[in-house]
């Protein structure tokens, strides 16, 4: 069996993750990532999962951006949120975005080893709060800003999430130990698939796949 990767931040929260999948998995092995960065590395390695367990607000995932970028990347494995948000439209959205479960980490730990059995059998997982309000159905626009996404090369959207982060070329150079003229080059290509004019106009077009207001108002001013 694949291991089951635990994407959270929070040692004690993976910690409890850990324990809901003993629930589901007598003997599952476990990799854990507390970093978008350290998923990208498993990612890169060509690993293989037998479920994918992501925090939203974890470093790195600038909104959904994460989650759209993980869903490419594994295509046919399960994926289910955990998120400290518990509004129902963030819920619907994480699962336009093709979440297959979002689970809030107020839930206990009972109804998560529900819930990812549930989301093992092939259902679609959601608080009882967001089953019963309006599904949020994608915008147009949010639609092609994920694709668009999606045909980024695992080293572009890497360099897009510094830009999001505020770093000059210069500085992402040195982070990832590349030339300024490999990160223009990178930067260009971005920038061409986003569809934008300059890195303002691509900070901005990705606050249609922010989680929250104060999320956008941070990104567009990095």
């Amino acid at each position: 069996m694949d291991p089951i990767l635990i994407a959270d931040d929070h040692p004690l929260f993976r910690a409890a993750l850990r324990q809901a999948v003993a629930g589901c998995f007598t003997d599952a092995p476990i990799t854990e990532a507390d970093s978008l960065a350290a998923v990208q590395h498993l990612v890169e390695a060509q690993r293989s999962f037998s479920l994918l367990l992501l925090d939203l607000h974890m470093p790195g995932t600038h909104g959904f951006s994460g989650l759209i970028y993980l869903r490419e990347q594994y295509p046919q494995t399960p994926l289910v949120v955990i998120s400290a948000s518990d509004e129902p439209d963030i819920m619907q959205r994480a699962v336009n975005f093709g979440a297959n479960g979002f689970i809030p980490k107020s839930t206990s730990l009972d109804t998560m080893t529900d819930a990812l059995k549930a989301v093992l059998k092939g259902e679609t997982w959601l608080p009882v709060t967001a089953r019963q309000s309006s599904a949020t159905a994608a915008s147009a626009s949010e639609q092609e800003l994920a694709r668009r996404i999606t045909s980024l090369t695992p080293q572009q959207f890497r360099v897009l999430g510094m830009l999001l982060e505020g770093m000059a070329n210069k500085v992402i150079a040195i982070e990832l130990n590349v030339s300024e003229a490999t990160v223009k080059a990178h930067m260009t290509a971005i920038l061409r698939k986003l569809g934008a004019r300059n890195r303002t106009q691509a900070v901005l077009l990705l606050r249609d796949i922010a989680i929250d207001t104060a999320h956008a108002e941070s990104a567009s001013d990095a």
